[in-house]
């Protein structure tokens, strides 16, 4: 059965997606089968690994509102071990939709159970929101990685991301753990970057992930070619970030080959 790890903040451009591709691309480059489920409406995953969201028919909407099978709709990348799940604009109406449907909580659960027995490792990029969609990427996952951007309000709403955790600890999914807290987006040459790494540390010493994300151009502009970082450009400090991280995460799970 592969792991399932939910990558959720709901505060904004954190690097959510940047690290969802990029792990989910790191790990299918060390031959692990990896999907990558984007339940993000802007769709930012699909069309940051190729795909253009308005020429996706079938997404993880048409799975979990109408029970679609996971497996009609999952496509294949141009990396060998990566698959993806495809976002599309019409997630955005899925909340408003499932609010009658008994179980809703459940829905992403319920599409991702025939389909975890193929995969070693299923990544899912959550929307900058604690919505229903979320809660079910959380409800779904064996654990949570937490991104934090080394910035000035890097603290904030963490809090309550990490109360939401804990409501669905107690009354969804008793198993979900916290994998880490990944700093991104650091820089080296501030103090302010410094700064956050210590007082993140400080406060939750060991949930903290040893790989820092730098801030990295070439991060920024693989997505606009549709391409992880580890393909567009191998050697850069972002991808090799990444790579670490894979590393860290196949580590302590003791998945090593």
């Amino acid at each position: 059965m592969g792991k399932v790890i939910a990558i959720a903040n709901q505060k904004g451009g954190v690097g959510k997606t940047t690290s969802a591709i990029n792990l989910a691309a790191s790990l299918a480059a060390l031959e692990y089968k990896t999907l990558i489920v984007d339940a993000d409406p802007q769709a930012n995953s699909t069309s940051g690994i190729g795909f253009n969201p308005k020429e996706i028919e079938s997404s993880i909407y048409e799975c979990m509102v109408d029970e679609v099978d996971a497996q009609d709709i999952i496509i294949e990348t141009d990396l060998d071990y990566l698959h993806i799940l495809p976002s599309h604009i019409n997630l955005v109406g899925a909340e408003v939709e499932m609010v009658s449907i008994k179980d809703r909580e459940n829905r992403m659960r319920e599409a991702l159970k025939k389909v975890r027995k193929k995969y070693d490792f299923i990544i899912i990029d959550c929307s900058p929101s604690l919505g229903l969609i979320t809660i079910n990427a959380l409800t779904a996952a064996d654990s949570v990685i937490i991104p934090v951007q080394c910035e000035y309000f890097a603290l904030e709403g963490l809090g309550k991301l990490l109360n939401t955790i804990k409501i669905i600890q107690t009354r969804l999914n008793t198993n979900l753990e916290i994998e880490g807290i990944l700093l991104t987006m650091y820089d080296v040459r501030l103090n302010l970057s410094n700064q956050v790494v210590d007082e993140v540390k400080q406060h939750f010493s060991k949930m903290v992930f040893n790989t820092l994300i730098p801030r990295n151009i070439k991060l920024s502009e693989s997505p606009s070619f549709g391409l992880p970082a580890i393909v567009h450009d191998a050697e850069s400090k972002g991808a090799i970030s990444y790579l670490n991280l894979a590393k860290e995460i196949i580590n302590k799970n003791g998945l090593g080959k």
